[in-house]
């Protein structure tokens, strides 16, 4: 459904990222050019290459690490997305107890770690990003929801976790919303931040430990070169190409058209959008609530995750996962007009008494999935390469802990880590175009079905369950 206001809410949103559209930015690094060598080269300076090249300083502060980026560290998923830093390191606890029986209860614990330690390291680099240990409120829009949530509380008590199931009057008290029947408060597993001010602190961070940063260098060739890789770049508007010769080398590209052609057949790229809204008034923020400032999605197949920025906005996205034939990647598919208008819809179905409220910004940006929604790990080169990949929108949190399982690969190491079943499978391969494409417009069909049939999941559903497919919206 798309109300007729909708339009008018979205005519002045700006086409680009709200955590992206600010006065005051980190000055860009100049692009590579000329031969280099380095102890480590990291690609890629979103997350996942900037807690790599940040924990390889902090272990061996003579090691040289360069860290190269195509735009800017920090410009794309890591820049753009809904800032939910979460514990969990197998895209819910569901998920991990599915696919990773045997360890699950480790899994967790390591996630928990892991969020502590960023909170840590944001607090030792003095790192501003509106870091929020608020937790998250999953809520019920539907009755056959509830259940589901009853399930979910009962799972994440017998690992020791904090949650509170809500009924129908608690969770509106918390958030206003006429189409919630109930919810469940999570407290310890989910912090909200500054997902672009936490990129540019880790950049800082690691400039002030004395890692070598070159953006605007894309690397466009990896090969063997004696004991070392040798990585060739393009150069710039203005910049002559570059080589770096390097003992090793981390390759933190995600969802970008990989360097390994091996990675085709395992990741691929999906567009996620989101709007933001101008700041509540007062007045408004008494209508909906939310004093404590929790992260909310609600929990259908094509769900929505939403939350308060720290100048009082709603940042509300998800529901539509696009993907374009051949893991086509291009700005812009960034815009997406009929999902705009579906997210708005949606946001005002949502909270009514909001109705006149309007939005910002809209953007939209790719994020790599894989068919077990979390990360996956592996080498190459002869162990001189290691990646990981397939974060499917929790890499906020779980690049720290895939920078941690990188740099142990890379150093060949019998660790805790590397015995995991988590790093040591991967997970099953996506098939081939034109059966790729087909196999997911089918499934997001499906999805939405489900969605429309209290949950009842059609043959095609239950026949990626057996076999440990999937596509996340």
């Amino acid at each position: 459904m798309t109300l007729p206001h909708t339009g008018r809410a979205l005519a002045d949103a700006a086409p680009v990222p709200y955590w992206l559209d600010r006065p005051v930015r980190p000055d860009p690094l100049p692009p590579l050019t000329g031969a280099h060598a380095a102890d480590l080269l990291v690609v890629g300076g979103g997350y996942a290459g900037l807690w790599t090249a940040l924990l390889a300083k902090e272990a061996d502060p003579d090691r040289d690490v360069l860290l190269v980026d195509a735009g800017t560290c920090g410009w794309a998923a890591s820049g753009r997305n809904g800032g939910f830093c979460a514990a969990s390191l197998t895209h819910g606890l569901a998920n991990g107890v599915e696919r990773f029986p045997g360890e699950i209860g480790e899994l967790e614990r390591l996630g928990r770690e892991n969020l502590d330690a960023i909170a840590a390291t944001v607090a030792r680099y003095d790192i501003d990003c509106d870091f929020e240990r608020t937790g998250e409120l999953a809520v019920a829009v539907e009755p056959y929801q509830l259940d589901g949530l009853a399930a979910d509380a009962e799972l994440a008590r017998r690992f020791g976790h904090d949650v509170r199931l809500l009924d129908r009057d608690e969770v509106r008290a918390e958030v206003a919303s006429p189409t919630y029947l109930g919810g469940m408060w999570d407290s310890d597993r989910t912090a909200l931040l500054d997902p672009a001010k936490l990129a540019w602190g880790l950049r800082r961070a690691a400039l002030g430990l004395g890692v070598r940063i070159h953006e605007h260098t894309r690397v466009t060739g990896l090969a063997a070169d004696g004991a070392a890789l040798r990585a060739t770049t393009a150069g710039g508007a203005d910049a002559a190409p570059g080589t770096v010769r390097a003992r090793r080398v981390a390759l933190a590209t995600n969802a970008f058209p990989p360097l390994l052609r091996r990675l085709r057949a395992w990741t691929l790229p999906v567009y996620d959008y989101a709007l933001t809204t101008e700041p509540l008034s007062p007045a408004q923020r008494d209508a909906i609530g939310w004093r404590n400032r929790q992260g909310l999605a609600d929990t259908g197949n094509q769900f929505h995750y939403y939350r308060l920025t720290a100048d009082g906005r709603i940042l509300f996205g998800g529901y539509d996962a696009v993907y374009h034939y051949g893991n086509r990647v291009a700005p812009a598919l960034e815009q997406r007009e009929t999902t705009f208008r579906t997210l708005a819809a949606h946001f005002f179905t949502t909270f009514p008494q909001l109705d006149g409220l309007r939005f910002s910004h809209r953007w939209g940006g790719v994020i790599d999935t894989c068919t077990r929604f979390c990360a996956f790990f592996g080498t190459a080169y002869e162990g001189r390469l290691a990646y990981a990949a397939g974060y499917t929108g929790l890499g906020v949190g779980a690049t720290r802990f895939g920078a941690r399982v990188t740099l142990d690969l890379l150093a060949g190491a019998d660790t805790p880590l590397t015995r995991l079943d988590l790093v040591r499978r991967k997970p099953l391969p996506f098939p081939p175009e034109p059966f790729r494409a087909a196999g997911i417009n089918l499934t997001r069909w499906s999805l939405a079905r489900a969605d429309a049939r209290d949950g009842r999941r059609n043959v095609w559903l239950r026949t990626l369950d057996r076999f440990g497919l999937g596509f996340d919206s």
